[in-house]
């Protein structure tokens, strides 16, 4: 049987929400913290959290070049809320010294949603997730100011891009993990099964 590992950026952030949903996608998840346990995986989710910190602590743990040299080489990956702001080629407002792994043609804003207290929830119609609407979970959520010809739009909420896909890598400004619907990482560990089925036969 085809089942993929994947592993979960645990550096900061939601990380035991998506080894829960990635597991209950029918895939073998482990946390990922060091440049040799990265090497093990078929697949990387990078969590939501704090999209400067993430990327300061992948740079202290030695990881930063590591995921850029995987994603150029067709890994899958799939970045949530902070996550989709690390897999931008480009961010509109960084931090000082804040830095991306890149892999997606696209700009985004942070925090473009609004603060904490602004949170909120939306149902969207996300192309590829067969049945009912995926219900969105904004949290300090960034939107995609635009994309380049490369990457595929999604999703949009309220006229701003909310989900996006380019190749193997696949980003959402909301999250998925904690709402029980698991049909986004479905969407995610089909994509990392079929990067793999040629080492496969």
């Amino acid at each position: 049987m085809n089942t993929p590992v994947i592993g979960v950026l645990a550096l900061q952030g939601d990380v035991r929400e998506h080894l829960i949903a990635l597991a209950a996608a029918d895939a073998v998840a482990r946390p990922v913290r060091r440049p040799e346990e990265l090497a093990e995986v078929d697949g990387l989710v990078l969590p939501g959290g704090e999209s400067t910190t993430i990327s300061k602590l992948a740079v202290l743990f030695g990881l930063m070049e590591p995921l850029r040299a995987r994603v150029r080489d067709g890994m899958p990956v799939y970045g949530t809320c902070a996550g989709m702001i690390m897999l931008a080629d480009k961010i509109l407002d960084p931090r000082s010294g804040q830095e991306t792994v890149g892999g997606i043609d696209m700009i985004v804003r942070r925090n473009a949603f609004g603060r904490q207290n602004e949170s909120f929830e939306a149902a969207l119609d996300v192309k590829g997730i067969p049945g009912d609407p995926v219900e969105g979970v904004f949290i300090r959520a960034p939107w995609v100011e635009s994309v380049g010809a490369g990457a595929e739009v999604l999703a949009e909420h309220d006229g701003h891009i909310v989900a996006v896909r380019q190749g193997n890598a696949l980003a959402t400004s909301f999250h998925p993990e904690l709402t029980g619907d698991h049909r986004v990482h479905s969407l995610f560990v089909d994509m990392v099964r079929a990067n793999r089925a040629p080492e496969s036969l």
